[in-house]
């Protein structure tokens, strides 16, 4: 049987290279003008070239759209979002404020015009007067002292809640529509304003210290009359600059020479690029050879020298430039400069001093142009109270129009109808906001001192409610699921496999070649092992540290207490060989040295490094052996681009496979012995690839692929990533929640399946379908229907494969995802990532969290609608891109099931009751009004309006942040108890319908009642109704609240003794004489019971014939 929502016709055609995932997932990040109204703006310029060149990719044939599921035109994405949106109810609250924001902005656009980066060539030590660069000054401050209040005032406004007041306060000073005092609408408003601008005022005053610390930092700099002091913000392009250990660089710089004498200095880049490892970095030869006692002199490093640097960019990975100088002839000498020669601003410095040359400042360095302001996110809860309240709005002018349809449109009734407005304007109560932004700061307190949890970080209080409706997990893998601890476990050699158990044996192998009494079988066995493991400890970034007050003896028999590089797995390598004999002794830019088993020195010239990067998967070093000169170019890098690298084998692809399914992360190591010839002719093509100003990093590439052919295969290594601890339970704790997790990794297939599988992602009773790897419509159209047929199987799908499903058939592959039990991509980059999270965000439309620790994972992070980092090896870019901040993966669950439960549950019964609040005064408002004669007289004003949504009944309401239905060892235990709030029941139109309900029955029985009851004193029915609703809003919070908290207590009775206080104070609306009668106090007690007695009734039987499922616990 065939996918029955497939169609399929074999003459469609498609070109891959079209539209690639990369411009797919530019078309989703969309500039935003207004937290809730994203996606409504696409910009028209096209998607950026992915080659770099500034082509645009070319459209999509029509045979690979409509109703395959691609992407016909770059709106198709949200139509179905804008239909819903727009629409005369949408733009009369806040689309006509959406509209004046993209004027404003396209005024700024026209104003400012867009800037164009261009190179440039900089002379050392002199300014170019003809160009202006920016000024090197940090400003993160939001606001100025001219922007401030009117930006503040816009961004409180643009909500509708806050503009409807604003608009009921301001007509409160028009004397013909005033009800009452003007304060008892004005002064809560401008206290919630007062309250907003001091704390904006506040974190903005705090932002502009913490610049100006930055700021007023001093430096040394070097010029011809000496070394001056300067400030940081006052260095500018072209000037040369002191930076000493510890001390952050305070601009982007070149670096022009070091106090090390091998001219290397390391750098930290953990506030950059979130990574822990110390990098090394490289000076120009030449200026590092200059005069040191002339620095500032012509043989010095201002001695005439010009930098040509590259047109800035946000590519913190890549630079092309060129240094040049006066040569001896009289001709120019030329060095090319990269990555390795540079110092990026916000790193530090971490060995020796560093003298670097300025060439891009303030908003042009690499730092500035990496920072985005955050997407503010906007929780669900918060969505669903800004829905309810323009239902109140549209219910409040119901209202209105049907008391002013029974009072008749005679005379001035637009003034009538205004008052009405006003008098029902408490149905929109404006603690509502108030109590539930200070409920968020309640839940984030909580989660920050959880001792289950230590060193939990709330980056984002705004919305702790999310983590209590979470349906999908996206979890990355290494340093997240796995512990990112690298151990050394296996080394193949194609005949013979060695373990942690074959230590001794291979040290005996690395000693056979100075024995030399061996059967012939053996040393061959022992020459293979010797050449693996030499490869290991060559080919590498391993630096050795030592003991730096023993720095200087480093050559003498002083130990290594530790290794410096970008990837645990070089780490693990190097210290396995050194277990088995053959250790890294030292290291500096221009040689390696080795120490044997015998602790005989083995000294090796480097002549090349080739990095590694995500794109080539690989990393290879050149060397010269100094006792026979012989040189040898070693490569080691991912199975799938080394095997078309190396000679012919038979076993590579099988025992790759194999180790993997292990769940080893595999490395091949390969190795091509040069002669003289062959390497000056390499060396004199790669030179002068590097001096290539234009496509410097393709020519490069080209030069270097033409050595990597013909390879001998070494060895293959497997290394193993630790599990986190307790990921197990935790996942299976997820998956009894609810909740649906997908592992996003670039590790290859079967080291993803492995790791599903030992992690318990998928549980053994599990079927796995592998979608193969397809490549046109066609393939991914069977594959598709094949996995059809697998009921209740996890999938585990390539990021090729992905890329090719998400162009033909994204819906129907996003369908058959949704259903599958667990999901695994693999060979996943961070651009599939984050696409992957919008798309499942905009088709589940469930709540999506992602989890990750390194860089790779901050576009998923911040895609989702909850987002969550690990503070792990990786740095912290992950940790300070996220809303929450962790340290151990199972402390999700905790999150999960404690505090976002609690925090959904108790912000949905604070909100009800808030608005319940509002809704039953607002009852008895109306009751009033229509007894006596459609009255547009307010029935409570001045003081006793105020009071009752501030002091009377304020500390009982918010109390319920205190409210819990268990404990949090029951919530944990019982995670399916988590399901229930994943269906969001506890805020619907179906809730609020019946807390309407309630608020009618108790607003009609009080108003009516004390009419009854007090026929006869009608002068006191103030006193009389407005003692019974504050009984009976006490009453009300105490049959709400499920586990009693001391300070509810406190609340509840703080409560009663201010409104005691306040009827003995407030005369004018209370005589002592007559709230002191036995007839007051009985009648109200009546009809306070009569009020609040059904209602404890109906909760009674509830639990008896329909009880909750966590009261069965």
């Amino acid at each position: 049987m065939e996918y029955p929502f497939i169609r399929f016709t074999s003459g469609d055609k498609f070109n891959r290279n079209n539209i690639t995932l990369a411009n797919r997932l530019w078309y989703t990040k969309l500039p935003q003008i207004n937290p809730e109204l994203e996606d409504d703006v696409i910009d028209t310029e096209g998607p950026p070239s992915v080659s770099g060149t500034g082509s645009t990719p070319t459209s999509m044939t029509e045979d690979a759209v409509g109703s395959y599921g691609g992407i016909a035109d770059d709106s198709q994405l949200f139509s179905n979002k804008r239909s819903r949106r727009y629409g005369l109810c949408w733009f009369l609250t806040e689309g006509w404020l959406h509209y004046c924001g993209l004027c404003f902005r396209a005024c700024c656009c026209c104003c400012r015009g867009n800037k164009e980066y261009q190179p440039r060539l900089v002379t050392i030590g002199r300014r170019n007067l003809s160009h202006k660069f920016p000024q090197n000054k940090i400003r993160n401050q939001k606001y100025s002292a001219f922007t401030f209040i009117p930006v503040v005032l816009f961004n409180q406004f643009k909500f509708f809640l806050n503009l409807y007041f604003l608009v009921i306060a301001l007509s409160q000073l028009v004397p013909a529509i005033r009800v009452g005092p003007w304060y008892t609408n004005l002064a809560p408003l401008i206290f919630v304003l007062s309250v907003t601008m001091i704390r904006e005022a506040i974190d903005d005053f705090r932002r502009f210290r913490r610049d100006n610390l930055i700021n007023d930092k001093v430096y040394k700099k070097l010029t011809s009359g000496g070394i001056l002091e300067v400030t940081s913000s006052n260095i500018q392009v072209s000037d040369v600059i002191f930076v000493e250990k510890n001390q952050r660089v305070p601009a982007d710089m070149v670096l022009a020479r070091t106090t090390e004498k091998s001219g290397s200095c390391f750098i930290r880049t953990d506030q950059l690029d979130g990574e822990t490892d110390w990098k090394l970095r490289v000076a120009i030869s030449y200026s590092q050879a200059s005069d040191a006692g002339d620095l500032g002199g012509e043989r010095g490093v201002l001695g005439g020298g010009t930098i040509y640097a590259e047109a800035p960019h946000r590519d913190i990975y890549q630079f092309v430039g060129t240094y040049s100088r006066s040569g001896e002839g009289g001709g120019r000498e030329e060095l090319p400069l990269g990555l390795d020669n540079t110092l990026w601003a916000d790193t530090v410095v971490a060995s020796g001093t560093a003298l670097g040359v300025v060439v891009y400042t303030g908003e042009e360095s690499k730092a500035v142009m990496n920072t985005n302001q955050p997407r503010t996110k906007v929780g669900l809860v918060d969505r669903e109270i800004n829905f309810i309240t323009k239902i109140l709005f549209m219910f409040l002018v119901a209202l209105t129009i049907m008391l002013m349809s029974l009072k008749g449109f005679e005379g001035v009734w637009w003034i009538y109808t205004m008052r009405y407005i006003v008098l029902f304007s408490s149905l929109i109560p404006i603690s509502l906001r108030v109590n539930l932004d200070m409920g968020k700061i309640v839940y984030s307190w909580f989660i920050d001192r959880d001792v289950e949890i230590p060193g939990t970080v709330v980056r984002s209080s705004t919305i702790p409610e999310e983590m209590g409706r979470v349906q999908y997990l996206l979890s990355d893998k290494t340093g997240t699921l796995t512990q990112n601890d690298m151990t050394f476990k296996k080394l193949h050699l194609g005949t013979v496999s060695f373990g942690l158990d074959s230590l001794q044996e291979i040290a005996e192998h690395l000693r056979t070649e100075d024995a030399g009494a061996a059967t012939k079988v053996r040393r061959s066995v022992a020459s293979r092992t010797r050449e693996a493991v030499r490869a290991i400890a060559l080919c590498h970034n391993v630096t050795p540290t030592y003991d730096e007050s023993n720095a200087d003896s480093a050559e003498a028999d002083q130990g290594v207490v530790g290794y410096q590089a970008s990837s645990p797995d070089e780490i693990a390598l190097v210290q396995w060989s050194e277990k088995v004999g053959l250790s890294l002794f030292g290291r500096d830019i221009s040689t390696i040295t080795l120490r044997s088993p015998d602790g005989a020195p083995q000294v090796y010239t480097i002549l090349q490094i080739f990095p590694f990067t995500s794109e080539s998967k690989r990393m290879g070093i050149i060397v010269r052996e100094e006792s026979t000169g012989e040189i040898t170019f070693y490569m080691k890098g991912a199975d799938v681009v080394m095997a078309g690298m190396v000679s012919y084998n038979d076993w590579l692809d099988e025992e790759a496979g194999n180790l993997a399914r292990e769940g080893l992360r595999t490395l091949v190591f390969a190795k091509k012995v040069l002669s003289e010839g062959q390497y000056s002719e390499f060396e004199q093509r790669y030179k002068a690839a590097q001096l290539s100003v234009q496509d410097r990093c393709g020519k490069v590439a080209g030069v270097q692929e033409s050595l990597e052919n013909d390879m001998e295969l070494l060895a293959l290594t497997g290394v193993e990533d630790r599990l986190q601890a307790d990921v197990r339970p935790t996942l299976e704790s997820l998956r009894n929640a609810g909740i649906r997790v997908w592992m996003l990794t670039g590790d290859k297939l079967e080291t993803a399946s492995c790791i599903a599988k030992s992690s318990r992602l998928v549980s053994r009773s599990q079927n796995i379908y592998g979608f193969k790897d397809v490549r046109n419509r066609s393939e991914a159209h069977d594959e598709l229907n094949n996995f059809h047929r697998k009921a209740d199987a996890a999938l585990i799908i390539q990021g090729d494969a992905l890329d090719v499903c998400l162009r033909f058939y994204r819906d129907e592959f996003l369908d058959l995802a949704c259903q599958s039990p667990a999901v695994v991509v693999c060979r996943c980059s961070p651009t599939q990532k984050a696409l992957t999270v919008r798309l499942l965000k905009e088709h589940s439309g469930k709540r999506v969290c992602a989890v990750g620790d390194g860089g790779n994972d901050v576009s998923m992070i911040q895609e989702a609608h909850c987002g969550i980092g690990i503070l792990g090896k990786e740095g912290m870019q992950a940790s300070l891109a996220s809303d929450f901040s962790i340290t151990q993966f199972k402390h999700i669950a905790r999150l999960f099931l404690v505090h976002g439960r609690n925090s959904y549950k108790r912000s949905a019964s604070l909100s009800q009751f808030v608005i319940h609040r509002g809704l039953i005064i607002s009852t008895m408002q109306a009751i009033f009004s229509v007894v006596f004669y459609f009255s547009s007289v307010a029935l409570y004003q001045g003081l006793l309006m105020v009071g009752y949504a501030t002091v009377f009944t304020m500390f009982p309401v918010f109390s319920l942040v205190l409210d819990q239905d268990v404990t949090p060892k029951v919530a944990m235990t019982f995670p399916e108890l988590y399901k229930d709030l994943t269906k969001g029941r506890l805020l619907t139109i179906k809730t609020f319908l019946i807390w309407l309900c309630v608020s009618l029955v108790q607003g009609s029985i009080l108003m009516y009642g004390a009419l009854f009851l007090f026929d006869n004193e009608f002068i006191h029915i103030v006193a009389i109704s407005y003692t019974a609703l504050i009984l009976t809003e006490l009453i009300m919070v105490a049959l709400t609240i499920q586990t009693w908290h001391w300070c509810m207590i406190i609340a509840e009775l703080l409560s009663m003794a201010f409104y005691i206080a306040a009827v003995f104070v407030i005369r004018e609306y209370f005589q002592p004489v007559f709230i002191t009668s036995l007839g007051f106090v009985w009648k109200v007690v009546v009809i306070t019971a009569v009020s609040c007695l059904p209602l404890y009734v109906i909760k009674i039987l509830r639990r008896r014939f329909a009880p909750p499922s966590y009261s069965k616990l």
